[in-house]
């Protein structure tokens, strides 16, 4: 299968990935044995990771703290910032890391049950790293857009906002 259907087929897989192999060749009119075997392919290559679910979790954990941290570090030679990073990304409570341009270098998206939580994080964990100079917290209040999805549902409630 060429490169630009693989992609089509990506795309389909990354708006909806419980679509069956099935419905895929249906939509690109394509045989379903060549669909399943461009996803087998792709799952080997590593190009798809995994499936996984967009989950608004304010709606079922109330107590759940998401943390946006800017870091600042100091590269090492010859393995630039990906050693650093390593370190980072192998701790549990870190969900997600970035290399970033600008005043900071690396974005670190880590998860607790509450406030307390990711600041033993940071302090004991994180900032104590050699290498990493310095630290900015974000904590996330409401999502309202993720992964291309919109959480805050409008349309339940179609009311008009009258203030006295």
């Amino acid at each position: 299968m060429d490169k630009k259907r693989k992609l089509e087929i990506l795309h389909l897989l990354h708006e909806n990935s419980r679509l069956s192999v099935e419905t895929i060749a249906d939509m690109l009119g394509e045989d379903p044995q060549e669909v399943a075997q461009a996803i087998a392919e792709m799952e080997r290559d590593h190009v798809i990771l995994r499936y996984s679910a967009v989950v608004n979790w304010d709606k079922v954990e109330s107590q759940r703290v998401t943390a946006v941290i800017d870091v600042k570090v100091t590269p090492q030679r010859e393995v630039g910032f990906d050693a650093i990073a390593e370190r980072i990304y192998r701790f549990p409570e870190v969900s997600a890391v970035y290399l970033m341009s600008g005043s900071f270098d690396l974005q670190v998206i880590v998860e607790g049950r509450h406030i307390k939580e990711v600041a033993q994080f940071v302090s004991q964990k994180l900032s104590t790293i050699e290498h990493v100079n310095s630290t900015t917290t974000h904590f996330l209040l409401k999502t309202y857009k993720s992964d291309g999805v919109i959480f805050d549902d409008q349309e339940g409630d179609q009311r008009l906002v009258i203030s006295p």
